[in-house]
């Protein structure tokens, strides 16, 4: 029972946290596109003047988080004249669910031990997390798909159709890339290869798996990118040319779960790069002990706050990708379809295969993966 209790709470916890980094994204991305543009941003809500009264800026957070919300969510739920209801209402969840319970396997921090229990800071401790990955990231295309076809609007087919071909596409890329990390370390489990990266090389430069597959890392983050569709890689939405895509006829609660599963998709990108190339939860010289500095000298710590700077650690690598991810959106135009297809299937799948043979080719002279 303590273990179901324990297992539960850790899926809370992870869900939690996903979410509410995703909703903050979208003020991150309004105050950081206005950086980028030389501009205020969303600035001027305020509940109270309390802010004023001690003299802090108001930021825009009442205008994105609260006023934003609840204008999206008390909308009219309408259903275009011939959609299929049915299909129109699922496909939402579709495309935010599978994205969500991918973070189940995701190692947030390494394990502790309270009152005798040892927890592992994971909500699925799976030996086969990164195939887990790749399924729940396939299933993701049905939402989108049946989003444009269920809404009975040309427009909203287009755009998911070529949401379909995109995410397909570029499937195949992220796979490439996750294979080959997991060709270097030799496992399936995301915990055992955040493990594999502890520690240093000559005293300073941490195991990260940058160092080992930066060619992976490359693939891995661009594929990333293009499955959240947002730009360069927004075809599917093109608001020039599709009015919205494939929720062109969604609205109210509806269209914000779609948008929350594009900013969810954000936060998953960074999860998996941070996972597979920025050692998770590690932090260099910092060991279960405490930090082992170069020269021999340690700073001894207990355990829950290694654990605790662990998890700091990787939530902070985290948002550094995410923020990543909005200076690329804010940066890039936007490319035409024959340019996204070229580089995927011409770029991408034949760089990936390359970097699995040369990963092949070293693993055997080394004598194994590491």
């Amino acid at each position: 029972m303590i273990e179901l209790l324990i297992g539960a709470l850790k899926a809370i916890i992870i869900l939690l946290l996903a979410l509410n980094l995703a909703a903050i994204l979208l003020w991150f991305e309004r105050k950081g596109s206005a950086l980028i543009q030389d501009r205020i941003g969303a600035n001027r809500a305020a509940i109270t003047g309390l802010g004023k009264k001690l003299g802090l800026p108001n930021l825009g957070f009442v205008n994105t988080l609260v006023a934003d919300p609840i204008k999206l969510f008390t909308k009219e739920d309408f259903v275009p004249e011939g959609a299929d209801r049915f299909l129109h209402s699922l496909a939402p969840f579709l495309a935010l669910f599978p994205v969500l319970i991918t973070f189940a396997v995701v190692p947030f921090g390494d394990q502790i031990t309270i009152a005798g229990h040892t927890i592992v800071l994971q909500a699925a401790s799976l030996d086969v997390a990164a195939l887990y990955i790749l399924a729940t990231i396939g299933i993701g295309v049905y939402g989108v798909a049946l989003g444009g076809w269920a809404s009975n609007n040309r427009w909203a087919l287009l755009g998911s159709v070529r949401a379909t071909a995109q995410m397909i596409s570029y499937e195949i890329a992220m796979g490439l890339a996750i294979i080959a990390v997991v060709m270097t370390y030799g496992t399936l489990d995301l915990q055992a290869m955040c493990h594999a990266q502890g520690g240093v090389w000559f005293g300073w430069l941490p195991r990260w798996g940058i160092f080992v597959q930066p060619v992976a890392f490359l693939l891995l983050m661009t594929a990333g990118m293009a499955e959240s569709k947002r730009v360069p890689f927004d075809l599917p939405e093109g608001e020039s040319e599709l009015i919205a895509g494939y929720f062109t006829e969604y609205s109210g609660g509806k269209q914000a779960c779609f948008m929350l599963t594009d900013f969810a998709e954000i936060v998953l990108v960074s999860v998996l790069v941070t996972t597979f190339f920025f050692g998770g939860w590690q932090i260099p010289w910092l060991y279960r002990d405490g930090f082992h500095l170069p020269g021999g000298a340690m700073l001894a710590m207990p355990n829950l706050l290694v654990a605790i700077l662990g998890v700091i650690a990787f939530w902070v690598k985290v948002v550094i990708f995410c923020w990543f991810q909005i200076l690329i959106r804010w940066t890039l135009p936007r490319f035409r379809y024959d340019q996204l297809m070229r580089l995927g299937w011409k770029g991408l799948v034949p760089l990936g295969l390359l970097n699995i043979v040369a990963t092949a080719f070293v693993i055997v002279l080394a004598g194994g993966a590491h």
